[in-house]
């Protein structure tokens, strides 16, 4: 939270972009006096600070509000309609959050490890695949076997097994 807090207020400092009037901090107390510290070390005061922390339960409509100058919470009438835009926008940022993670997540899926090494192409990868029959023959191929392919030299062919074996 401060790490992301700390470099999002740092750009904005620098201009680029607007600071925003309100800042609602997924999280309760806890979380509200992190933010409240990044951006005090930033010397940042025209930002509205709300910590929406759920419920003991952990279910819609018994969100605590959490303000900086306040030791108690806002509780939010269930049919408020305040409440319901705090859980839009609560909502919204996690959607974002997890399709994020989802992206990277998949995109390391789809990555192959013969993509990294330096001097193999995409040729050289198709032609390892197509020989060995697939990543984890690759895997289980010596430096000797490797250099009896076209193209694939010693040097490459000991880059090649070093990453299968670097994890």
């Amino acid at each position: 939270m401060a790490q992301a807090l700390s470099r999002r207020y740092t750009r904005l400092q620098r201009g680029e972009g607007k600071l925003p009037d309100l800042l609602l901090i997924d999280g309760g107390k806890g979380q509200l006096a992190q933010a409240e510290r990044v951006l005090e070390e930033l010397q940042i005061a025209d930002v509205q600070l709300i910590g929406v922390a759920k419920g003991a339960s952990r279910k819609p409509g018994q969100e605590k509000l959490f303000l900086p100058q306040h030791r108690s919470p806002f509780i939010l009438g269930r049919d408020s309609t305040a409440l319901h835009l705090v859980q839009q926008i609560r909502d919204e940022a996690h959607r974002f959050a997890i399709s994020g993670h989802r992206q990277r997540r998949a995109k390391v899926r789809h990555t192959s490890l013969l993509e990294g090494i330096p001097g193999l192409g995409p040729k050289r990868r198709q032609l390892l695949l197509k020989q060995f029959g697939g990543i984890q023959e690759v895997r289980r191929a010596g430096v000797d076997d490797l250099v009896r392919l076209p193209g694939i030299s010693r040097p490459l062919a000991q880059r090649i097994y070093d990453a299968m074996h670097h994890e």
